[in-house]
């Protein structure tokens, strides 16, 4: 599990239960308001809140009934393979059963939990039961080959079909009690690494064989290259060095290199291709390996700093007691080197790239939150932004370190993201609405363009990958409660002059208004700035009607929500605050009376062109048929 597991402690009956098991486990928990007096935090609705962490990949452990949790997740459901482990723990903590994530290590929880609160693991999958483990879900430090025969495989042995087992995994011992299995050694190949592991069907056919390979990933792959290298140059020479070596690619652990290569698009390339971190060292780390070198290089050393990249990070990666297998293998631009660890690698060496996933969390509620955010902020360690945006998370943020700044410091906000990611961090930038809406994404982006001598950020910031994720914009969310007021073509202004001079903004207003747009106003007003709103409503009713409706929206999605509609010429400004989307309609928006209240919406015209100059495009392939009658 890549996620540290989640407590949910929804009564006081069970809240001494869920401390056990958060103590046992290093974990948080999270505790049902007014009914649980001890939490690290707190949620209203048990429901939301399951739904929030699973959406977000987070294992949860609820004490509580297991119909409470199905409920919760149900809508969600869609893969086994990446759905996070789900338990549900009797209060008194004699039963623990896993509900899902089987093949994301849920049984092996259950069975740590049970021995470390004196319970029982009812677990009822039929492999892990009959099998005693689970082939598709192998420990750390290990790997599947031929996954997707997992289930046919399963089935077999429980069928009491004839397998073998070739080659030793001390966790696939309990196959070797099962009379249906016999044991073999596998057959020495030609190999510098460790044997594969393989249960096969016997007497099975070419092209029908259920089997399963296991392979303990003990190899570290070092690589160097030239400043944008073809990703295809180096992934022929991973290629060449790994048949040099004997090596299955499946037994690489990671891709290493040196810390200045982080960004290199060729070297991510590479690990994404074989489906493993990429790790990185400083030029200290890699040169405290040179008396290990094979090929070292003092060009190299005057270069960067070091003897040696791509034999360096393998030696590096698996540590002292590890040994170059294969010595550096070269292109005109890219080097390769492995180095073999004498056990499976479970802690990955270096350190990350580092990333800054910059996310829009909406207006605030969780339910507005996508659910690829919730995973980032899921992921993050460390998560920097306005202290009141970061609150808006609830108990997602609960547990992590968090680095709150004031309205103002947007630009030493941003900085301190990137610095913060530079160390080898998973940061979020927490923003409210869309982060590439008047927010943070563009400050990002800009710091990062600057060049050094304009106080941008350091080289090792710049080297940092970053995630943009979409958020509902405060736009979005007015238009929603309206009714469907953006049917038609729209704009956004901001009406704050901190940052754009008045002037362009009062020539955008023109422009607007003389092109019958919708208009979105973020930032109308502020204690200080009262003005520009009242000019920007008289403006506008030169070129479209006084009773031109108008939407104010004020805490979207948050329990004070509060919209209403006024007609352009009764826009005040005195119940507008920097809390308030305004929109503004066209010429053509109109309110609907319906029986829950007026509901805004622009035509688009779909009228016109329905009844109206479609003769000329009978028979027409991309008009529906029914459009052509």
């Amino acid at each position: 599990m890549a996620l540290t597991p989640v407590v949910l402690a929804l009564s006081k009956s069970g809240e001494p239960t869920a401390h056990l098991i958060a103590t046992a486990l290093g974990c948080s928990v999270h505790g049902r308001e007014g009914r649980v007096e001890k939490a690290d935090a707190y949620f209203p609705n048990a429901l939301d809140h399951a739904r929030d962490l699973f959406a977000a990949g987070t294992p949860i452990i609820g004490v509580c009934a297991s119909g409470i949790l199905i409920r919760g997740v149900a809508s969600l459901l869609n893969d086994k393979r990446s759905e996070p482990p789900v338990l549900s723990v009797s209060d008194d903590g004699s039963v623990v059963v896993p509900l899902l994530g089987g093949h994301r290590g849920a049984i092996r929880l259950a069975k740590e939990i049970a021995e470390a609160i004196d319970g029982i693991a009812a677990v009822t999958t039929a492999g892990d039961i009959a099998l005693g483990v689970a082939l598709d879900v192998p420990p750390a430090g290990w790997c599947v080959s031929g996954l997707e025969n997992a289930k046919a495989v399963m089935a077999g042995l429980l069928n009491g079909d004839p397998y073998v087992l070739r080659g030793e995994a001390p966790w696939l011992g309990a196959l070797k009690s099962l009379p249906n299995v016999r044991t073999e050694p596998m057959p020495k190949a030609p190999t510098l690494g460790s044997l594969p592991v393989d249960l096969i069907r016997e007497g099975h056919q070419d092209g029908n064989k259920p089997w399963l390979g296991f392979m303990r990933q003990d190899v570290v792959l070092g690589v160097g290259c030239a400043r944008n290298t073809d990703p295809e140059e180096l992934w022929e020479l991973v290629k060449e060095t790994c048949a040099k070596g004997m090596i299955l690619t499946e037994s690489i652990a990671c891709v290493a290199s040196l810390d200045l290569k982080a960004d290199e698009a060729a070297m991510n390339v590479i690990a994404a291709r074989l489906g493993v971190p990429f790790r990185v060292f400083t030029a200290d780390e890699l040169e405290a390996e040179a008396a290990r070198l094979k090929t070292p290089s003092d060009v190299v050393f005057a270069e960067v700093g070091c003897h040696g990249v791509s034999e360096g990070a393998a030696l590096a990666g698996v540590g002292p007691n590890g040994t170059l297998i294969v010595s550096k293998q070269k292109t005109a631009n890219a080097t390769c080197a492995l180095g073999l660890s004498p056990t499976p690698i479970t802690e990955l060496p270096g350190r990350s790239r580092g990333r800054l996933s910059i996310v829009g969390i909406g207006p605030g509620q969780a339910t507005w939150r996508t659910p690829e955010v919730s995973k980032l902020i899921a992921d993050a360690e460390e998560l920097v932004g306005y202290g009141l945006y970061i609150d808006l998370l609830g108990p997602l943020a609960a547990g992590k370190i968090r680095s709150d700044f004031p309205l103002g410091g947007e630009e030493a906000r941003c900085r301190y993201a990137l610095e913060q990611a530079a160390k080898g961090k998973n940061v979020s930038l927490v923003c409210s609405g869309d982060a590439g809406i008047y927010a943070m994404g563009a400050l990002v982006f800009e710091l990062l363009d600057r060049a050094p001598n304009e106080e941008g950020v350091s080289d090792a910031a710049r080297r940092v990958e970053v995630v943009c994720s979409p958020g509902v914009s405060a736009l979005q969310g007015a238009a929603a409660r309206a009714g469907a007021p953006l049917g038609h073509d729209f704009c956004t202004i901001s009406l704050s002059d901190l940052l754009t001079p008045r002037d362009d903004i009062i020539r955008r207003l023109h422009a607007a208004a003389e092109g019958d747009f919708v208009i979105a106003f973020y930032n109308p007003v502020s204690k200080t700035r009262r003005t520009l709103l009242a000019e920007a409503r008289d403006i506008l009713l030169k070129h479209r009607p006084a009773d031109t409706p108008v939407m104010l929206a004020t805490n979207l999605g948050r329990p004070t929500e509060h919209v209403r509609y006024r007609a352009l010429k009764d826009l005040e400004m005195d119940e507008v605050d920097m809390l308030t989307v305004v929109l503004i309609g066209s010429s053509n928006t109109r309110l609907a009376q319906l029986g829950e209240g007026p509901r805004m919406f622009t035509p688009r015209g779909y009228a016109r062109k329905i009844d109206g100059d479609l003769t000329d495009k009978r028979n027409d392939p991309y008009i529906p048929e029914e459009a052509q009658q």
